[in-house]
């Protein structure tokens, strides 16, 4: 027995990063298998479904604590064929499953490529004892092919497409589990491991991902903001958030990369909670569209609750967990301008995180109140979820706030500086005192409330706009809040290509392909005349080839 643990040990790595990753896999297996008893009840394949959701997790705790890069291959690529069989789960969700198989499996190869260039360059596959510096060209190749896996699978761009078709199709608890949790846990995980570990960075490496992320952030949210549907608003918020892990790794600087690693965890608490927020809508009302929503707060208070603390958290609102992450990465931008380093792009990268955290929280204003507030919507009257759906919200939304306002005693001193080391704060933030403050000035606003309201008697009045009184078939809905920005000149040039999927990774390469296809099947058309003419056409060449 033990020669046989001794065989099999080298080959996981078990550190503080790998194991509170471990824990986190198991927290949201479990909570999305609870949520799952109601939502997928009565659906076809059910079976199956709990089955590759089992798979799912034993794949994730397998990335995790791989020492080998081939294992961790096996697992990483095992995770897209149980990834495509969740989406398919869906009826007519099999355009997405195949769209988000091709573009995770395709990096898959590339990570593939990644691998056998590091094996060729160290003779050994061991992650433990890697350790190469990015000072030659196929070093920094064998990085950027690593890095491309780790982008496709938390979702950065350009390989983010099949997030906002996936949340938008495939089922809510699927979507939950790995886009918005697990996918995004792992994703940054391996590069955070790369960029720590495996590889020495630069600070050529460190500016692309800084750029990467910038653009995901800025590109992402402001697709979200216009969007119509719950879900594909997710979907696209789900991309945004990305940018800041991958911007905070490659700051370079201890305390951004560990803010980038709380992002990390962060995000996949707060996006889990508000995509199965979304689930429990669509299972009340039927519908996503915002546009049919409304006034759902009411009869949906504990979902309602749920949904606005992690739209706070995602926002960067404290006491929440979201704001402290995102508080670290831009000190890690600052320690990078204070040291003279590439100061222009830090700047910009920073105006970039927090412009992205300004829209986001205007755009989740738009979906608070469309979905939540207002009137109602062309739903009739609905009931609050069963149990077992909103249980896990509530789990999730409470840890939003412990690990917002405990930020440094709980996840920082317990799971991140562990894993990466105990940096130095620029600023000074006392989560603590403020969240005392915060709920004194609740509780002052409270008293106002009560004491200008001591009758009893709350005014109701009609909807106006500008002073004039809206008739009753017309409604106040959040979804054309920044319509607007599209048909600014610039942006509404950009938005229509992107409804073209000109930004489509995926539509672009399929299209390259068709057309090459294309041009082989009019050269091969069947006609005995037009292959004897290409066979002279080759001879000839090869006789000048062979000649030369």
């Amino acid at each position: 027995m033990n020669s046989l643990m001794e065989k099999f040990y080298p080959m996981l790595l078990i550190d503080s990063l790998s194991r509170f990753i471990v824990w986190a896999v198991v927290l949201f297996g479990v909570l999305i298998t609870v949520y799952s008893i109601k939502f997928m009840k009565g659906k076809s394949g059910i079976g199956q479904y709990y089955l590759y959701i089992i798979f799912t997790v034993i794949a994730s705790l397998g990335v995790a604590l791989a020492n080998n890069l081939i294992l961790l291959l096996i697992f990483w690529g095992f995770l897209g064929f149980t990834l495509y069989s969740l989406i398919n789960t869906e009826v007519g969700a099999s355009a997405t499953a195949k769209k988000t198989f091709i573009i995770v499996g395709g990096t898959d190869a590339l990570m593939l490529l990644g691998i056998a260039i590091i094996w060729n360059m160290t003779q050994t596959l061991q992650i433990d004892q890697i350790k190469i510096a990015l000072d030659k060209p196929m070093a920094v190749f064998a990085y950027v092919l690593l890095a491309s896996g780790c982008f496709a699978k938390a979702g950065a761009m350009p390989f983010h497409t099949w997030i906002p078709d996936c949340a938008k199709d495939a089922p809510v608890p699927v979507t939950a589990l790995l886009p918005a949790s697990l996918d995004k846990l792992l994703g940054i995980y391996l590069l955070a491991r790369i960029s720590l570990n495996l590889f020495v960075m630069n600070n050529a490496m460190n500016l692309f991902l800084m750029i990467v992320g910038a653009i995901t952030i800025v590109a992402a949210v402001m697709m979200a903001l216009v969007q119509h549907d719950l879900k594909r608003l997710l979907g696209y918020h789900a991309v945004s958030q990305v940018g800041y892990m991958v911007l905070g790794i490659g700051t370079g600087s201890l305390i951004g990369i560990a803010g980038g690693i709380f992002h990390m965890l962060n995000h996949a608490i707060y996006k889990s909670c508000l995509f199965l927020t979304a689930g429990d809508v669509e299972s009340q009302t039927k519908t996503t569209d915002l546009d049919k929503l409304g006034g759902l707060a009411k009869f949906m208070p504990i979902t309602f609750i749920g949904a606005l603390i992690a739209s706070f958290s995602i926002s960067g609102v404290p006491p929440f967990n979201g704001f402290f992450s995102k508080w670290m990465i831009y000190q890690g931008l600052v320690e990078r301008i204070a040291s003279q380093q590439t100061v222009v792009i830090s700047v910009l990268c920073l105006l970039a995180a927090m412009f992205g955290s300004a829209l986001t929280l205007a755009s989740f204003m738009k979906l608070i109140h469309a979905a939540f507030l207002g009137t109602e919507g062309a739903h009739k009257k609905v009931n609050e979820v069963h149990w077992t759906m909103w249980l896990p919200i509530m789990v999730l939304a409470t840890l939003c706030a412990i690990f917002g306002v405990f930020a440094r005693q709980i996840p920082l001193n317990k799971f991140i500086f562990p894993a990466v080391g105990i940096p130095e704060f620029i600023g000074f933030w006392a989560s603590s005192w403020a969240t005392v403050l915060i709920l004194a000035g609740i509780a002052v606003g409270l008293v106002i409330y009560v004491a200008g309201n001591l009758k009893g008697v709350i005014r109701e009045d009609n909807h106006y706009i500008g002073g004039e009184p809206l008739a009753e078939e017309e409604r106040l809905s959040g979804v054309d809040f920044y319509n607007a920005i599209k048909e600014l000149p610039v942006l509404s040039f950009i938005y229509k290509k992107a409804e073209k999927n000109f930004f489509d990774i995926y539509e672009q390469g399929k299209n390259i392909v068709f057309a090459i296809g294309g041009f082989f099947q009019y050269l091969h058309n069947g006609v005995l005349p037009t292959y004897l003419v290409w066979t002279l056409l080759g001879m000839i060449i090869l006789f000048l080839t062979l000649v030369r």
